[in-house]
């Protein structure tokens, strides 16, 4: 009988830790491109599958026999290649890939410690391969392990406690480093979650009601100012006018070009661009008028402050729980991985038990068949939960005692 395929369990990517905002730019994916990547993967038989891709971090796990056919999955679809992948790449295989999940799950691999963001990106991706029926048992379970241990770290420590995200710390900047900015004119360009968040920042942070918000679908920018009175709205085609007035230009649009570039932006007066974009969506030419300072996301995570210390004393909690659902789960892989062995097993030993009660029925008078029933039945029992006993040993090979039972109980 031919043996099957050897694959592991592998999460291949970049994220800020080793690749800069252009390089992750690179490597991101649209929806568009997570969807075509998920269909492959599953047409060329991968298992598992699914996408993480953020401002953060793009990153793909499932099952290969070798991480490289995932990394080119990734690079066939992205702008990134295989040499620059290769400079500032994240692989973790089996248990390091399971671990690396929980910890970003929980915020532990947040770009700022403890943001929960990442929790509803990773369950909408995962979502997304679900419904492409990318997935399997196995994916399925671990991300429900990595969500519930990310419920408990949030609701039983402190590592999410106080304010700090990429729009907290925009506004913070703002704060620091623009004199009398209650009173400068801030433009907002972009209403997906990140501007939205940023206009509730400023309401909540400052005093500022000059602010402007612009995004390319009015009719959203209609609603969100019916509960936001402090904001003003204009429309995209003044989206030039609208900059010329402003002292602040904040951009979180989505796009994958820059959606701001230096034909945007006048020549007489300072301006400050915080672009919270990923790709980036000011082009760098902008800083090519001297009167324009631009910051990006990577400049804007570096902002830390007291609350951030108080989350790294939270970490050790954090991990605590982790091993929990970690433990969790490696206990149901594993029984997932003997069930058909002990039900091979099982079925042995019920065939041998058959056969023998058949065989003293011919042979001895008056035989209590119920009786031997009971009692062989009962050892069948007692042999199989010694048999689970020791496949449950952390010591105990399973393939090597697989391999004794198939040997001892081969046809």
């Amino acid at each position: 009988m031919q043996e099957e395929r050897q694959e592991d369990f592998y999460n291949i990517g970049v994220s800020y830790k080793k690749a800069d905002v252009n390089t992750r730019g690179k490597f991101s994916l649209t929806k568009e491109n997570q969807s075509s990547l998920l269909k492959l993967a599953k047409e060329k038989g991968f298992k598992g599958v699914f996408i993480i891709s953020t401002c953060n971090r793009t990153e793909i796990s499932g099952f290969a026999e070798r991480p490289c056919q995932l990394i080119e999955l990734l690079c066939e679809f992205s702008e990134g290649s295989i040499q620059e992948f290769a400079k500032v790449s994240n692989i973790y295989k089996n248990q390091e890939a399971i671990h690396h999940l929980f910890r970003i799950g929980t915020g532990l691999e947040s770009q700022i410690l403890g943001d929960y963001e990442i929790v509803g990106q990773l369950r909408k991706s995962f979502n997304l391969a679900k419904s492409l029926k990318a997935t399997n048992a196995y994916s399925e379970r671990l991300i429900n392990s990595v969500l519930q241990a990310s419920k408990r770290v949030k609701n039983e420590t402190k590592l999410s406690s106080g304010t700090t995200s990429v729009s907290y710390a925009a506004v913070q900047y703002i704060i620091k480093n623009l004199p009398d900015y209650n009173s400068k004119n801030i433009l907002v360009f972009g209403l997906g979650k990140m501007g939205k968040h940023t206009c509730k920042n400023l309401a909540e942070y400052t005093h500022n009601k000059s602010v402007c918000l612009i995004n390319r679908t009015e009719e959203k920018t209609n609603e969100f100012v019916k509960e936001h009175t402090f904001i003003r709205k204009a429309v995209f085609e003044n989206l030039s006018e609208e900059i010329e007035k402003a002292a602040v230009l904040i951009v979180s649009t989505g796009s994958d070009k820059p959606t701001i570039t230096k034909e945007h932006i006048g020549t007489h007066k300072e301006l400050l661009i915080l672009d919270l974009s990923m790709p980036e969506n000011v082009e760098k030419e902008v800083t090519e008028n001297t009167n324009v300072s631009l910051v990006n996301i990577d400049e804007l995570s570096k902002i830390t402050d007291e609350t951030l210390a108080a989350r790294q004393l939270e970490v050790p909690f954090a991990e605590a729980i982790i091993e929990t659902h970690k433990a969790e789960f490696n206990e149901w892989l594993n029984h997932r991985r003997f069930t058909p062995a002990i039900a091979a097993l099982k079925k042995s030993l019920e065939n041998i038990k058959n056969d023998e009660i058949n065989f003293q029925k011919k042979k001895i008078a008056h035989f209590d068949e119920s009786q031997a029933e009971i009692l062989t039945s009962r050892f069948i029992q007692k042999i199989t939960t010694q048999f689970v006993k020791h496949l449950k040993d952390e010591e105990t090979s399973v393939s090597q005692s697989l391999q004794v039972i198939n040997k001892v109980f081969k046809s």
